[in-house]
């Protein structure tokens, strides 16, 4: 196998060498030389060419098993190539080193962003089990009462948003339709899906019309609509407020929740940074402001939160943006 790998390689070399034997050995006869003079001059032509073949093979034969050897370390994350025999030696080994370092960062990649699911699925996990347990607890009451019941299962519904809209705003096959989009409407059902928490929590709503159309995805602005509406109900207590008004281009939501830290701030829109609030009632997943945010940029929207703790949170999603190419 080594022997024919080698002859395939320097099949042209092969060639061109017997033609040689042939042109000098037509162009002897044609001038009637001793036979002599011509067999021993064949003699040593072979003799060299034996000797280099030789050598050439030794050198093919001993840089063919290094390679099978390093076929077997090629979970290491730098293989110690041989030396370059010549220039096109050299540049294929650059194109190895440089794939291989690709490959390193791609599997680090992989890896963050493995563990980064994981961490987030058993965060997910244990935050979802909360209106799990209690929709149990109001299932063995007779008869179960039908709001609190319909409560849970909506934060059941929203953490499941939630985890979808994890999913698909890394997926390579998400897209983006942009067309003109009534904001009013859009944020009247958001404030609809979201009637019965209002209610059980005694949270009043300030809701002022919106009378603007945004060129946006409208199916994505209501993912970011819906987290902001739901985190003001979140950290809101029974008898506050929510508003929801205009500023210009800007859509504004409004609490009287118990805000968020000064220090917290800077940080709310990290990936499972929950902060001082969040931590302290259990009650934040660390993502849904991270997804807002990344939403948004998409979007080409710009959501800003203003908060003082103990007087309330602002989020202001400022919907201006260069008018695109509707699809």
């Amino acid at each position: 196998m080594e022997l024919l790998g080698y002859l395939k390689r320097q099949r042209l070399l092969v060639l061109v060498l017997i033609g040689i034997i042939v042109v000098f050995a037509a162009v002897f006869s044609l001038y009637d030389l001793p036979l002599e003079a011509i067999g021993y001059a064949a003699a040593l032509c072979f003799a060299l060419g034996a000797g280099v073949f030789v050598l050439g093979f030794c050198r093919f034969r001993s840089r063919h098993r290094e390679l099978l050897q390093l076929m077997k370390r090629t979970e290491e994350p730098v293989l110690p190539l041989p030396p370059a025999g010549d220039l096109l030696e050299e540049d294929y080994q650059a194109l190895l080193t440089a794939v291989a370092a690709q490959r390193t960062r791609l599997l680090a990649r992989e890896r963050d962003k493995l563990e980064d699911m994981t961490d987030y699925y058993t965060l997910w996990a244990h935050q979802i089990k909360t209106p799990i347990a209690a929709a149990s607890l109001l299932l063995q009451e007779n008869p179960p009462p039908r709001e609190p019941l319909e409560a849970e299962l909506l934060k059941i519904s929203q953490y499941v948003e939630m985890v979808l809209g994890y999913l698909r705003l890394d997926s390579a096959s998400t897209d983006y339709v942009f067309q003109d989009t009534d904001l009013n409407a859009l944020v009247r059902q958001a404030v609809r899906k979201f009637a019965r928490l209002f209610i059980l929590k005694h949270i009043t709503l300030d809701f002022q019309e919106l009378h603007r159309t945004v060129l946006t995805d409208g199916k994505w602005l209501s993912f970011v609509v819906e987290q902001l509406l739901s985190n003001a109900l979140k950290y809101t207590p029974a008898g506050g407020t929510v508003r929801i008004y205009g500023d210009g281009e800007t859509l504004v939501i409004a609490d009287t929740g118990i805000g968020i830290r000064e220090e917290d701030l800077p940080r709310i829109f990290e990936k499972g940074f929950t902060g001082y609030n969040g931590r302290a009632g259990q009650k934040s997943t660390g993502i849904g402001l991270y997804l807002c945010r990344r939403v948004s940029e998409q979007l080409h929207h710009d959501l800003t939160i203003v908060s003082r703790p103990g007087q309330g949170t602002i989020a202001r999603l400022d919907l201006s943006r260069k008018k695109r190419t509707m699809e």
